[in-house]
């Protein structure tokens, strides 16, 4: 079954923004060795690398706050609207960071401006996904879902893939100091190229045809997020998809937002290494979405979340043992960690777009999905805690146990959980 050219450019602009969305955020991972001292400087070398952590956590955190302002914007004047502001703030606060300066210019003024940028941009990022999400669902067919479900959601990983090979250039582009120097600061300039490629094509885009209707018939609800949180027709919805959400994410960024700082600062891996790494992780991530998402078409969007959740929870103590080995196949090790661990969300977009009507259906689906990020955000924070406490050896014992945390988060919430696969929207 074929897509009609306003569904593709549907597709493609959602695919796009979140691509930048996950290009911003590994920019940030990628750096956080080089920047620490900069923003955070300390004695304590994993000190400064927490507190920089922590304010890229703070974007994660404010990513609620922005799904429920554009959320509520979505449902009552339009999920493209939405798109176009959130893609275009999104774009300049990457742009922005690149601008700031070190703690060595202005002292504590330099962490405070960082922090400030991140807060605003986790607002404009948080209502990236929501409206993305359910004008993707909103106009696809119904046997498409699935795959165009997983196609949505690799794009964070394509956008970690196109950061990953940008920090490989600039870090051969600007060797050594020169990286710490000037170089990081160009790798967050060129943020703002895919937000405006995303802009160029949203503008171009339909509105969601289901929504049209609903603005139509007069049939909008004034307050959707009151009748999501207060409403009891769908409170049990939202508390499972915010918990599936928690441990969603604490899997992928406990796997692969922490694995630049797990293969540089305790692994002893290089930049080069680190981002030749990132690579094939990212890209594995990239095409295990999709399949992800076409496989829950096949066997349902519940069961294509489990399989891979206890699969990740099998796997990821000894791939990860085997990636720091540094053996003969590595890189075959971390694509197939990659493509198991990473991949349980490609489903998601569906899975959550399919459990609300469309009259609430952008408020509660980004809402619902931003919110896991509350708790599932701090599993960086709490890995390198647990490796930093644990003798060398048992570093790929510490990095996977957290892991296996948030599989264990998921499977409950996603076992109580209804199927969705037949819904008619």
């Amino acid at each position: 079954m074929s897509l009609t050219s306003g569904q593709k450019k549907i597709v493609i602009g959602s695919f796009l923004g979140w691509s930048l969305d996950g290009y911003d955020i590994v920019l940030m991972l990628l750096v956080v060795p080089s920047i620490s001292q900069m923003f955070f400087p300390s004695e304590n070398p994993v000190f400064s690398i927490l507190a920089t952590f922590a304010s890229y956590i703070v974007t994660l955190i404010m990513r609620p706050l922005g799904s429920v302002i554009f959320g509520i914007y979505g449902d009552k004047f339009g999920r493209k609207k939405a798109m176009i502001i959130t893609i275009f703030g999104v774009s300049v606060a990457t742009f922005s960071v690149g601008l700031l300066p070190t703690y060595a210019a202005v002292g504590v003024l330099a962490p405070i401006l960082l922090v400030s940028i991140r807060l605003i941009q986790g607002i404009f990022a948080g209502g990236e996904w929501g409206s993305g999400a359910v004008i993707t669902i909103e106009s696809s067919p119904k046997k498409m879902r699935g795959v165009l479900s997983g196609f949505l959601q690799s794009g964070f990983s394509f956008g970690f893939l196109l950061a990953a090979i940008a920090y490989q250039i600039i870090t051969i582009t600007f060797p050594g100091q020169q990286f710490d120097e000037i170089g990081w600061r160009v790798l967050f300039f060129t943020g703002i190229i895919p937000g405006f490629v995303a802009l160029f094509v949203r503008y171009s885009m339909d509105e969601s045809p289901l929504w049209t209707e609903k603005r139509k018939n007069g049939a909008l609800e004034r307050t959707p997020l009151k009748k999501i949180a207060f409403g009891r027709q769908y409170r049990r919805e939202f508390f499972l998809c915010a918990a599936i959400m928690t441990g969603l994410v604490y899997m992928y960024h406990g796997a692969i937002s922490i694995m630049p700082t797990y293969l540089q600062q305790f692994g002893g891996f290089e930049k080069d290494g680190v981002a030749q790494v990132m690579i094939y992780a990212t890209a594995s991530s990239w095409i295990g979405m999709i399949v992800t998402g076409w496989l829950s078409q096949k066997i349902g969007r519940k069961n294509a979340v489990l399989v891979f959740i206890l699969a990740a929870a099998i796997v990821c103590i000894p791939l990860g043992t085997m990636i720091l080995e540094r053996s003969s196949i590595m890189m075959l090790v971390v694509v197939i960690f990659a493509f198991v661990v990473s991949t349980a969300s490609g489903p998601i977009p569906a899975f959550f777009s399919e459990r609300f009507p469309t009259e609430v259906r952008n408020s509660a689906a980004g809402f619902s999905y931003n919110a896991g990020l509350i708790f599932g955000s701090w599993s960086p924070l709490i890995a390198i805690h647990l490796m930093s406490s644990v003798d060398k050896s048992m570093v790929p014992v510490a990095f996977g146990v957290n892991i296996i945390i948030g599989a264990a988060i998921c499977a409950v919430p996603t076992i109580l959980s209804r199927e969705t696969k037949e819904v008619e929207l």
